[in-house]
Formats: C-alpha cells, sequence, structure tokens
C-alpha cells in the first residue's frame, strides 16, 4: 500500500495505537509538536511514515545489491586508459 503525506482526521480513516515511548522522546515529541503547530498524533503519524519511506528505500538498495553485488567487476581497458588521461589533465 503505497504511502501517503496527506494526514487523515476522522473515524473511518485513522486507527488508534497505543505505545509506550520513553519520558525524553515524549517530551520532545509534544515540544516539536507545539512548534509545528500539529497535533501530537500527526507527528506521529508523519515519523512513523517517513520511517518507513526510508526503510523501504533500504529494502531496495538490499535488494538491488543482492542482485549485483556479487558479480565480477570486468575492467574495460578502454575506460581505464581515458580515466587515467583525464586524470593526467585534471588540475589538483
Amino acid at each position: 500500500m503505497p504511502l501517503t503525506t496527506r494526514y487523515e482526521r476522522g473515524h473511518t480513516h485513522d486507527m488508534k495505537v497505543a505505545i509506550s515511548v520513553p519520558d525524553r522522546i515524549s517530551r520532545a515529541a509534544d515540544q516539536a509538536a507545539r512548534r509545528m503547530r500539529v497535533p501530537r498524533s500527526q507527528l506521529y503519524a508523519r515519523a512513523v511514515e517517513a520511517y518507513l519511506k526510508k526503510a523501504e528505500g533500504q529494502d531496495v538498495t538490499e535488494r538491488l545489491n543482492a542482485v549485483y553485488g556479487d558479480e565480477p567487476q570486468e575492467r574495460d581497458p578502454f575506460l581505464e586508459k581515458a580515466a587515467r588521461a583525464t586524470l593526467r589533465r585534471a588540475r589538483w
């Protein structure tokens, strides 16, 4: 299911969830919500959504590494020669 950035209000689209977080995180979240002028539940929803997007991106990277990571790297002699010539001309 794709994630959306829209925060839904109302009983039909939201699920109430009870979680326990350390006091320091709860206080920091409360301060952030007040500073951002958003409800605390919206702050938590945004945080979870951002985490899931990041985790999804990491999953894609892991899958790509699994497919391409073990392939032997064959060096192209032409590309090596061109890279060396470019480095020799570059100002350091």
